[in-house]
């Protein structure tokens, strides 16, 4: 077993739920403006909109998955590389849909807080995971890194949202 891991368990709950209640918000948000919002921003939303998502679901994921009892070492690097290495797929295909979209033209910041950011906090689960069987003290501050890392990436991405919509109102569908 991992003795360490009861120590994480505040820590668990508290990004956790943090990450579940910032998952209700941002559906919220999305089913508001998807009245005011043209067809054409669906290939935006799968590019910009999604990630997020995945990004807070990732934390939610990692804290449900890390407070099951009784982890042993292996269970626990299963856990973190299965993490990582799916987070990183998901990264590639993120960057993928950026580049395909057509209604938005991402600057640096976009390639920075959407896949590169992310790339690390996913390769950050995925070291974790590698290291659970050596040390698995310090697996444990890797991951806990990598699931704030990937809050607060979400956290921003979604404020970035909400002001791109603020500044950018639809236009008038009547004209």
């Amino acid at each position: 077993m991992v003795p360490q891991l009861s120590g994480w368990a505040n820590f668990y709950v508290i990004v956790g739920s943090s990450a579940g209640a910032l998952i209700g918000l941002q559906f919220v948000v999305i089913a508001l403006v998807a009245s005011t919002r043209t067809q054409a921003l669906s290939s935006a939303v799968r590019a910009f909109a999604s990630p997020t998502i995945v990004y807070f679901s990732s934390v939610l994921l990692t804290a449900g998955l890390l407070s099951i009892p009784h982890h042993t070492r292996t269970s626990l690097g299963i856990v973190l590389l299965t993490v990582g290495a799916a987070g990183l797929g998901y990264v590639s295909r993120v960057g993928r849909h950026m580049q395909r979209q057509e209604t938005y033209s991402p600057d640096r910041g976009d390639w920075l807080w959407f896949v590169h950011l992310p790339a690390v906090a996913y390769a950050s689960a995925l070291a974790a995971g590698a290291t659970a069987w050596s040390v698995s003290a310090a697996s444990l501050v890797i991951a806990g890194g990598s699931a704030m890392m990937l809050l607060l990436i979400g956290v921003h991405n979604a404020w970035d949202s909400a002001v791109y919509m603020i500044a950018h109102p639809p236009t008038d569908r009547s004209e």
